[in-house]
């Protein structure tokens, strides 16, 4: 478990706009760890945690793109039934609110990868490590 910069891109919702976005972190050589996405009629926010997430606001900043940054909390876990309760009841029993959540597992994988936007992300991180 890990403390990570997650960047929230406001973009136009249209055809190629993500493989745009894609396209800049490749030239870069950023590698992307996670990403979600939600939309709206008009636009859409695309949020990702990336390999190098200070030269990738750099390149956006410079495509004249909206981010935002975020810490979260990116947790490797158990890809089994009852894992995201157990996060969820240690955090709420803390009186941590989840944010919002992502997350992405290969169903014959033994763990997955969870992003989680807390409202108190340092008190999140010593609340699961107990």
């Amino acid at each position: 478990m890990q403390i990570a910069k997650q960047l929230a891109l406001f973009l136009e919702n249209r055809p190629g706009t993500l493989a745009r976005v894609c396209d800049a972190l490749a030239a870069e050589n950023i590698n992307i760890f996670a990403i979600s996405s939600s939309d709206t009629v008009d636009h859409i926010v695309v949020r990702m945690i990336v390999s190098d997430p200070a030269r990738a606001l750099f390149v956006f900043e410079e495509h004249g793109t909206l981010v935002v940054e975020d810490d979260v909390l990116m947790i490797a876990g158990d890809n089994k039934p009852g894992s995201l309760a157990k996060l969820a009841h240690k955090l709420a029993g803390a009186k941590i609110n989840i944010e919002y959540a992502y997350c992405a597992t290969l169903p014959e994988a033994k763990r997955g990868l969870l992003v989680l936007r807390v409202s108190d992300v340092k008190k999140a991180m010593k609340v699961l490590n107990s």
